[in-house]
C-alpha cells in the first residue's frame, strides 16, 4: 500500500517540481494538447505545419518525433509523453529557441501518470476514442474520464498573457465521434467542432483532396483517414488567426510522416508500406484505404501484424487478428514487443482472430514469431501490383523482449535490407542454368 502511495506521489510531484525548476515554460507559450486513440502524431504534425505556414515558430512532442523550431528528430524514447520532468525541460528549450507554440501529444497513459501536470494547456484537441488501453484504466469509462482531464485543465488556470495578448482557452472536438458530447461538456472560452460530413473526399496514388466550404485542400500523404486529422489542424490554425490559404500550404507541406503510411522503395514492382497502426480501429481504416490502392481486384493486400506484450490491452489482440483476416488477403503474424510474455501466445491470440475471419494456416495465414523472418515471408509472397504493409511498430527503434532487453530495430531498414536480399536471390536463381 505504501509503495503504491509513494509511486503516485512521485508521478504527481515530479512534473510540478520540474515546472518550477525550468521557470514555468508552459505559461509563456501557447500550449496545444492532442488526445485520442489513433492519429495523434499525424494531427500534431499537421497542426505544427499549419502554424508554421502562418509564420509561427513551433515546438512539438509526439510518439513519432520531436521538434524545436527548425530542428526535428525522431522520438527514440519509446514514450508518447516524456516522463520525469522531461516535458518541462524540452518546453524550456522550445521557449529559449523562440517558439510561440508547443504542440504536445497527450496520451491516456501520460495523463494516468500525471505527466500533463505543469504543462499549462490552452487548446485541447479530441480526435477519437476507441477501447485501446481501457484495461490499463480499469474500463472504458475510466479511460474516457482520464482523457477528459486534458479538457478539464483548460479552465482550472487563469488565461495567460503571451506577447501582451490574452490567450483564449479553446476546445476542438471531432463531432463525428460518439464521445464528442462528453469532451464538449468541459468549459472553454471558445469551442470548435469539425466533421467529415458534407465533405467531398477524393483519394488516389498522389494524395487526398477534401473541401472546407468552397475551399479545396490537398494532402500529399495517402489515406482518407488522414482527413479528420487535417480538419482538426485546420480548426486549431484558424483559431489562431492563420488564413485558409496558408493553412492549405501547411497541410500540403507535410510530404511524409515517419512510420505512418511510409513507403519503402527499392525498385520492387509492388508497394511496401510501414505504418504504426496497432489497434482494431486503425487497422480497419488502414486496410480499407490500402484496398483502394490496388490497381486491380486480382491484386492482394498482405499484412504483417502483431501486438505488444507486457499485459498491454490483451483484449484487443483477437479483434486485431479478425480485422486483418477480414480485410487482408494474406496475413503474417509476428512479434512486436513481447516484453516478458511468451511471444508465441501473443501471436496465437492474433492468429485466432484471423482464423475466425476465415483465414487458414499455411494457406493465407502464417504465424512466424521472428519479425525479420515474417517480413521476409510477406515480401516473398508479393506479386506485381500488390501492397505489403508492416504494422504496429512504425518508427520504433527497438524490439523489447524479456528481462528488459532491447534489440535494435527499424521496420523500414529491415524492409530495405530484405528487399535487396530477395532481389539478389531472384537474380541468382535466374542465372543458374
Amino acid at each position: 500500500m505504501f509503495k503504491t502511495i509513494y509511486k503516485k506521489a512521485y508521478h504527481f510531484l515530479i512534473p510540478l517540481l520540474a515546472d518550477i525548476y525550468y521557470g514555468y515554460p508552459g505559461k509563456k507559450m501557447i500550449v496545444i494538447g492532442v488526445t485520442g486513440t489513433k492519429g495523434k502524431s499525424t494531427t500534431c504534425r499537421f497542426i505544427a505545419s499549419a502554424l508554421q505556414a502562418g509564420g509561427h515558430k513551433v515546438g512539438l512532442m509526439s510518439t513519432v518525433e520531436f521538434q524545436i523550431a527548425d530542428k526535428r528528430w525522431l522520438n527514440d524514447k519509446k514514450m508518447s509523453m516524456l516522463g520525469k520532468g522531461q516535458i518541462q525541460k524540452m518546453m524550456r528549450e522550445m521557449l529559449d529557441a523562440g517558439c510561440e507554440y508547443a504542440v504536445i501529444e497527450t496520451s491516456s497513459e501520460g495523463i494516468l501518470q500525471h505527466r500533463h501536470l505543469g504543462v499549462h494547456y490552452d487548446i485541447a484537441v479530441f480526435i477519437n476514442l476507441g477501447t485501446e488501453h481501457s484495461e490499463r484504466h480499469g474500463g472504458f469509462e475510466n479511460l474516457r474520464r482520464d482523457k477528459g482531464k486534458l479538457f478539464a485543465s483548460l479552465k482550472r488556470e487563469r488565461n495567460k498573457i503571451v506577447n501582451s495578448k490574452k490567450i483564449d482557452k479553446i476546445s476542438v472536438v471531432n463531432a463525428d465521434d460518439p464521445n464528442s458530447a462528453f469532451f464538449d461538456s468541459f468549459g472553454a472560452d471558445k469551442k470548435s467542432h469539425y466533421s467529415i460530413k458534407g465533405k467531398t473526399i477524393t483519394f488516389n496514388a498522389q494524395g487526398t483532396d477534401f473541401n472546407v466550404g468552397d475551399k479545396k485542400f490537398h494532402l500529399n500523404i495517402l489515406g482518407e483517414f488522414n482527413v479528420p486529422n487535417a480538419l482538426a489542424a485546420f480548426a486549431v490554425a484558424r483559431s489562431q488567426g492563420v488564413g485558409d490559404d496558408k493553412i492549405a500550404v501547411g497541410l500540403a507541406g507535410v510530404k511524409k510522416l515517419e512510420g505512418r503510411m511510409e513507403f519503402v522503395d527499392e525498385g520492387q514492382n509492388f508497394k511496401v508500406i510501414v505504418d504504426y497502426a496497432h489497434e482494431p480501429l486503425s487497422y480497419t481504416e488502414l486496410f480499407k484505404s490500402l484496398r483502394k490502392m490496388l490497381p486491380s481486384p486480382r491484386n492482394k493486400v498482405i499484412s504483417v501484424i502483431g501486438s505488444d506484450g507486457g499485459g498491454r490491452d490483451i483484449g484487443k489482440r483477437e479483434k486485431m487478428g479478425y480485422v486483418a483476416g477480414e480485410l487482408c488477403d494474406l496475413v503474417v503474424v509476428t512479434d512486436v514487443n513481447c516484453f516478458d510474455e511468451d511471444p508465441k501466445q501473443i501471436a496465437e491470440m492474433l492468429a485466432g482472430g484471423a482464423r475466425k475471419a476465415g483465414k487458414k494456416d499455411n494457406d493465407n495465414l502464417f504465424v512466424i514469431v521472428d519479425r525479420r523472418a515474417g517480413i521476409k515471408k510477406a515480401l516473398q509472397m508479393a506479386e506485381p501490383g500488390d501492397v505489403v504493409v508492416m504494422t504496429a511498430k512504425g518508427t520504433e527503434q527497438v524490439i523489447c523482449v524479456a528481462n528488459g532487453q532491447k534489440i535494435p530495430w527499424d521496420d523500414r531498414t529491415v524492409a530495405r535490407e530484405l528487399l535487396r536480399v530477395i532481389s539478389s536471390e531472384a537474380k541468382r536463381s535466374r542465372e543458374i542454368p
